[in-house]
């Protein structure tokens, strides 16, 4: 045997299996078809929030949360309806344990810290019984992304050191090698080697050629979001029909190529339908990766009208329901919609998701923090102003439709419509009496401090020529998540055909659904899909390390 266990995909679930099987004393090969710059994949990129039940941090901000409660979020958001939601059920379960329970005590012992002020993504409907979390729970990682990545790396780096753990990049798997039922290796194309940057992706000039052997493989290899051929394939009829046009907030290499090779070696998917993208993609106009795009993390001021100008219904506020929203946008025929705000609202309530959209959370800089409290936009949105072609501005309303209109094909907006939907939000919040739900919503948010503090700019009339000039973004589809994935029993392994284990294989991260096959369901309570790769990369590497 080349190693006791052989590990494809050097993302976030990967290296913590590998970390895991290390620390059990197994030989482990861990393989991945880019360059060891990208070592982290694509959680090093991300913002870094971690969905945690009755933390400390919580009960600093006097959020009243329980297990309980979050296992009911779960199930009213997840909406499990099919025969093979078992495992993912199951998995779901244990998640919520594990958050509740050692998740929080098992990372601070890594190292990792917490932001103070616990977010509320993902709000949906706000009461108990629908969708979305009831409190907040979105604990922000201080060193975003890489902050996360960083315990795990460093302990596969040390495994490295002791002989127990080889690093192979520029090795691409092309097919799970079988002997009878069992996966006994893998074999695949060595790449040429590449020095570009963090997240570009290597080239994919084959050089060789490589087989190796182990008693298992754990495939950790990530979701379909940088490949929108796959995405539209695999797009849900409930969710209408794909975008012709789409950002990718993923590197390229995210390619779900191991789903169908892992396929043919015995594994089954399952729920490849169920994905996860926003509505509030921008165009980075700093890409890194083609169609690179950044989420607005936003607030809950901002009135969001459909490419035609029209409000979008109630409950379906920035940050409220993501895949409810989608749902929607994709009955109006358009690709796009607008926020429209002011630049009040801008400077108080607009976040980008992203590690490297956050240099003061990423880099631990207590100075650069206390920056977002200055007046102004933060550095990174400011560069979007400036540079962003989603962004138009207007003194007034009829210069910002003129401007809104330039950024199409087709001039689809008038006046009249747009005017409409300003005025009826407008009204609304200067009205204590108000029944407009997104004013509500701005109230109900505003009664939480954490958002009071840093989150809401407060109830303000877009119309008010104290609040700024107008600003209008354009938003776009933004791939993510494949909630679907390899189905896998609570041990990490692969299920075959037949419901049972393909011997010698297992599966963790976003190729599992983060766990099960599906661990979300149809829907996700944001702060999870991190967690589910530490959580499924955990199991996993314990769960082989006893097998073999």
């Amino acid at each position: 045997m080349d190693a006791d266990v052989i590990v494809v995909g050097a993302g976030l679930s990967g290296l913590v299996a590998t970390a895991e099987l290390a620390d059990a004393g197994k030989r482990v090969l861990l393989l991945d078809q880019e360059g060891e710059q990208n070592l982290g994949g694509q959680a090093f990129w991300s913002f870094g929030g971690l969905f945690l039940v009755d933390s400390p941090e919580q009960r600093r901000m006097r959020i009243r949360d329980s297990h309980e409660l979050a296992w009911q979020d779960w199930q009213d958001t997840a909406g499990f309806d099919r025969d093979e939601d078992l495992w993912p059920r199951r998995w779901a379960e244990a998640y919520v344990d594990f958050a509740a329970g050692e998740k929080r005590s098992w990372l601070s012992g890594l190292g990792l810290k917490w932001f103070p002020l616990v977010g509320w993504a993902e709000r949906g409907e706000g009461r108990v019984g629908g969708i979305g979390n009831t409190v907040p729970r979105f604990h922000i990682t201080w060193g975003t992304g890489p902050g996360v990545v960083e315990p795990f790396e460093r302990r596969v780096r040390e495994a490295v050191a002791k002989g127990l753990v080889t690093l192979a990049f520029g090795h691409r798997v092309d097919a799970l090698v079988t002997e009878g039922a069992a996966v006994t290796g893998v074999r695949g194309s060595l790449l040429s080697p590449d020095q570009r940057p963090r997240g570009v992706g290597g080239n994919r000039r084959e050089v060789g050629e490589f087989s190796y052997t182990a008693q298992a493989v754990i495939v950790t290899s990530g979701g379909i979001g940088g490949n929108h051929e796959l995405v539209r394939a695999a797009w849900p009829q409930s969710l209408g029909t794909a975008p012709e046009h789409l950002v990718t907030g993923v590197p390229a290499y995210v390619d779900g190529r191991m789903l169908q090779i892992t396929q043919k070696a015995g594994g089954t998917v399952i729920n490849p339908d169920r994905m996860w993208h926003y509505t509030e993609g921008l165009h980075n106009w700093d890409a890194i990766w083609p169609d690179h795009g950044i989420r607005i993390l936003p607030g809950p001021s901002s009135l969001w009208v459909d490419a035609r100008g029209r409000r979008l219904p109630a409950r379906l506020y920035p940050g409220a329901d993501t895949l409810g929203t989608l749902q929607y946008l994709r009955t109006t025929g358009h690709d796009h919609s607008w926020f429209v705000l002011s630049h009040k609202i801008v400077e108080k309530e607009f976040t980008l998701s992203g590690s490297e959209q956050n240099p003061d959370l990423t880099e631990k800089s207590l100075p650069k923090l206390l920056g977002r409290v200055k007046p102004g936009p933060a550095r990174p949105v400011r560069a979007f102003l400036d540079n962003g072609v989603d962004f138009v501005t207007g003194d007034d309303l009829p210069a910002l439709v003129q401007a809104m209109n330039a950024t199409t094909a087709e001039p689809l907006l008038d006046l009249a419509t747009l005017e409409a939907s300003v005025l009826e939000r407008d009204r609304q919040i200067v009205d204590p009496s108000s029944v407009d739900e997104q004013i509500l919503a701005i109230r109900d948010l505003r009664s939480y401090r954490g958002y009071r503090l840093l989150r809401t700019a407060g109830e303000q009339r877009l119309l008010d020529p104290r609040s700024g000039p107008l600003i209008a973004v354009r938003l776009n589809v933004l791939t993510r998540k494949t909630l679907g994935g390899l189905q896998t029993d609570l041990d990490s392994r692969v299920l075959g055909a037949d419901g049972e284990p393909v011997p010698g294989l297992y599966a963790a991260g976003e190729v599992a659904g983060f766990g099960g096959g599906g661990v979300h369901g149809y829907r996700a309570l944001e702060g999870t899909f991190l967690g589910g790769c530490l959580f499924s990369g955990r199991t996993a590497g314990r769960a082989a390390a006893q097998a073999v």
